[in-house]
């Protein structure tokens, strides 16, 4: 089982290190590709499914597709050194979480990172940022964990809409 934690673990590290070296055209291709993905999903959602929860204890479908909203403004913002239009507003807490809504909310939050990191150079990417206190990462590599985090919350949706009796968007790798 160690082996297999290991290997898993160096292949994440050896993803992320080839993610980190993707140029911005490449970046750009990606996220303009995730932002019709995450559309796909808002748009399987029914209205009423908005509000739905799949536990009481999580986020409802709006709240997830939000919170990724919010992630993707604060990651491209702290990766690129460019403001937030959000400034230090949430989209999950001031956005209604009707379909109409969070759908405008959420593909705005992808413009922002395509027209931000379309604004990039590939240079900038290897850059080294820091986040928080202590946290250093280059620009590229932030980019990636923002891009991964998108992914989980849109993957977390999959689960929404199978409980309201939704077939799940297919696959869009390209």
């Amino acid at each position: 089982m160690k082996k297999i934690s290991f290997l898993f673990a160096l292949l994440i590290f050896a993803c992320s290190s080839v993610f980190a070296q993707i140029n911005k055209d490449q970046t750009v291709a990606e996220w303009t590709r995730a932002k019709a993905y995450t559309k796909a999903y808002l748009d399987a959602m029914p209205a009423d499914g908005f509000a739905f929860k799949a536990t009481p204890e999580v986020r409802t479908f709006a709240g997830q597709m939000l919170h990724l909203a919010d992630a993707n403004y604060f990651f491209i913002s702290t990766a690129s050194g460019k403001a937030s239009p959000m400034g230090k507003e949430s989209a999950e807490k001031s956005i209604a979480q009707t379909k109409e809504a969070t759908t405008k909310a959420v593909l705005d939050s992808y413009d922002f990172a395509i027209s931000t990191i379309q604004g990039m150079t590939d240079a900038q990417f290897q850059e080294e940022v820091t986040m928080g206190k202590d946290r250093k990462s280059t620009r590229g590599l932030l980019l990636a964990k923002a891009f991964e985090h998108q992914t989980h919350h849109r993957g977390q949706a999959t689960i929404y809409l199978r409980l309201k009796g939704v077939t799940p968007p297919p696959e869009m790798l390209f």
